[in-house]
């Protein structure tokens, strides 16, 4: 049997609270200090210590605790009083660990935004692979032990250096996750492939690399992130998602990759609203817009999309609307020809799906025409094909949902039954939940007996 935790004396010293607030939140989390380890990059022997008041947590640990057990930055503000002294031996400890690293490149200037993580103007000194993921939000997933974790009896090695193949893999297995995900939603085995893949991916940065490929292989891993992170929001594993993206936008701005950067906010300004926080959806939509002259028209229709949606959702009629208008805007002056590989998605089914979604919301909450959703998600049905299953059955449900609440209940049974068909061969927790609300709208006409039907059909498929 398992020894018996020690008992901890909060009060005995500020190093004892502080250790006595680690365990409190690693155990609400469900964690032991075996499985928290590894997901805050430290050995199990090390959080026990720590908890115990017998060793020091430095300031990055202490960051990484309050992102993996969701403390709200408890244990980062507590740290400068608990533990500042110590301040003078954990750079000396970081110098010496920094020592035995390996793979090192050399530092840019340039980055987005002005990150800071660069070396100073004119110096020389490699930038150590390592020390970026361990400050960056790479640090969440890197972890040789997390790795050996995941696939404890396939310990596959990275390369020992950087080659163009290991790059076109990259992006090769981006698109193949990205094709899957469409096509069958983001649960099931797509989610393990697209996590598998990811831990991969960022192995691949700690590995030495030539100048020229220093960019190419940062973009391939943040594609990579964008792709992961989209299919493990479809699945609501919500961590999973913000983790990938975080990932895909530190390398995004490592490559200096303003068109990935803008993506990524997107996406996370959609998961934001999607969970019910449309006001810090706006934000990062607002985030992805920064610098809009670097971006194609159709980048900025895709944010202008976000922002449409996050409007919608706050009720405010006359923000989605302008918003809309900027997409339509933006839209129109598109060029396919300028835009990266990955945005081809977007064509005019994507855009008016996006845009009905923003009306979808005001016709509920504000009461508002739903002509013109209506025609916008038609739209949208009509121009995905079997590629883009996921985006045609969210589409059709909107549509029917629409058309149950607001308009005539017999062709939204129509619609419903066709949507169905498509949901019904999707691993998609996003499609299902819009199936369970057009059975709520569908409830208030089932009398019909088409509308029966379509509801026995929608409780069948969910229960699948």
């Amino acid at each position: 049997m398992p020894r018996p935790e020690k008992q901890l004396t909060p009060d005995a010293s500020p190093r004892d609270w502080f250790g006595h607030e680690v365990r409190y939140w690693r155990k609400k989390r469900g964690h032991s200090a075996s499985s928290l380890g590894p997901l805050v990059q430290a050995s199990p022997s090390l959080i026990e210590k720590v908890e115990k008041g017998q060793a020091s947590c430095r300031r990055d640990l202490a960051e990484r605790l309050d992102e993996v057990l969701g403390t709200d930055g408890v244990l980062t503000r507590a740290w400068g009083m608990v533990y500042g002294e110590s301040e003078k031996h954990r750079r000396e400890t970081e110098k010496n660990a920094s020592a035995s690293m390996e793979g090192t490149v050399q530092a840019h200037q340039g980055r987005i935004l002005g990150r800071e993580t660069s070396s100073p103007l004119g110096s020389t000194e490699p930038v150590d692979r390592r020390a970026f993921l361990a400050n960056s939000s790479l640090a969440a997933i890197t972890s040789i032990d997390l790795a050996a974790l995941v696939a404890p009896t396939t310990p596959h090695e990275p390369p020992t250096r950087i080659r163009p193949k290991d790059i076109t893999a990259v992006l090769s297995v981006a698109e193949d996750i990205y094709r899957r995900d469409n096509a069958h939603g983001g649960g099931g085995i797509v989610g393990v492939l697209a996590s598998r893949a990811l831990e991969w991916a960022v192995r691949l940065l700690t590995v030495p690399c030539s100048e020229q490929l220093r960019a190419p292989l940062y973009t391939a891993v943040a594609r990579l992130g964008v792709v992961v992170g989209a299919s493990h929001f479809d699945a609501y594993a919500h961590d999973d998602a913000r983790i990938a993206f975080k990932i895909a936008a530190d390398c995004a701005e490592e490559a200096n990759d303003w068109h990935l950067r803008a993506k990524v906010f997107s996406f996370l300004a959609r998961q934001a609203i999607w969970i019910g926080d449309p006001d810090t959806g706006l934000t990062y939509a607002e985030k992805g817009l920064v610098r809009a002259d670097r971006l194609t028209p159709t980048i900025q229709a895709m944010l202008h999309t976000a922002r449409a949606r996050a409007f919608g959702k706050m009720g405010d009629i006359g923000g989605a609307m302008s918003a809309v208008g900027a997409a339509d805007d933006a839209f129109a002056r598109s060029n396919p020809q300028d835009d990266p590989p990955w945005m081809a998605y977007y064509n005019g089914a994507q855009h008016h799906g996006d845009t009905a979604h923003a009306l979808y919301d005001l016709v509920l909450l504000k009461d508002q025409d739903p002509g013109q959703a209506s025609r916008r998600f038609e739209i949208a049905i009509e121009g995905h094909d079997d590629a883009y299953a996921r985006s045609r059955a969210i589409s059709g449900t909107k549509l029917a949902s629409l058309l149950m609440a607001k308009g005539d209940p017999q062709q939204a049974t129509a619609i419903g039954h066709q949507a169905l068909t498509d949901a019904g061969h999707l691993t998609s927790r996003r499609a299902a939940d819009d199936l369970k609300e057009l059975n709520r709208f569908a409830a208030r006409h089932r009398r019909i007996p088409e509308v029966a039907y379509l509801r026995e059909r929608i409780g069948a498929t969910l229960q699948a």
